[in-house]
């Protein structure tokens, strides 16, 4: 059964783009082979999923309409399903499929196209929020960029407690620090007064330390 993974670069402050959808602030570092995961997600991928916003983007940036050759360079044959309520341009040749309305009517038909291999959701991080809602989103890789933003829009616009996301692997690639979190889903039955006593037991262990 396929996995869905979000795998996206993060300013170290949670943004992951400028309020105007510019991502200035992570072409300016240098890369250093800082998505080197996206090269390992490569082996295992089946399906690209994404917003419009994010597809505009990669059409814009990677002269894509201009040099269509390049799609297959970065992304060779895995159908790409694009989220979005408008007409888009299609990169000719490649394997791109609009789609409309909410995550959940689409996750059956995307993971059989899929097969055996895995979902890479590449974003933005409302999209991957969506995969969230509907109990779908199975890891978030994220690559943390040496850079902030005092505003703009978030990597992933969900509240997730530290009981849906257990911490997998951690890495420095250059100048940035990849972070991997399996997505768990809740109900595991713990019991909520257990679970308020602790976290009160906590805060003034903590409160003690500091105080």
């Amino acid at each position: 059964m396929p996995q869905i993974i979000y795998y996206a670069a993060s300013t170290l402050n949670g943004f992951l783009a400028t309020a105007d959808d510019s991502l200035n602030w992570l072409l300016e570092v240098p890369q250093e082979d800082a998505f080197g995961a996206a090269d390992v997600l490569k082996e295992r991928l089946g399906v690209l999923v994404e917003g419009s916003t994010t597809y505009e983007w990669i059409l814009r940036e990677g002269g894509l309409l201009e040099h269509p050759e390049r799609w297959q360079e970065f992304y060779g044959q895995h159908p790409t399903y694009v989220f979005t309520s408008r007409d888009l341009p299609l990169v000719p040749g490649a394997d791109i499929r609009l789609i409309s309305g909410e995550v959940e009517q689409h996750i059956a038909a995307i993971s059989e196209a899929a097969g055996d291999r895995d979902i890479w959701v590449v974003g933005g991080g409302e999209l991957a929020g969506q995969f969230a809602d509907a109990g779908a989103l199975d890891e978030i890789i994220v690559t943390i960029a040496p850079a902030t933003l005092a505003q703009g829009k978030p990597f992933l616009p969900r509240t997730l407690s530290w009981r849906e996301l257990e911490l997998t692997g951690t890495r420095q690639i250059g100048r940035f620090a990849e972070l991997k979190y399996a997505v768990r889903r809740e109900g595991g039955g713990s019991d909520a007064s257990t679970d308020e006593a602790a976290s009160v037991d906590q805060a003034g262990r903590l409160w003690a330390r500091h105080s």
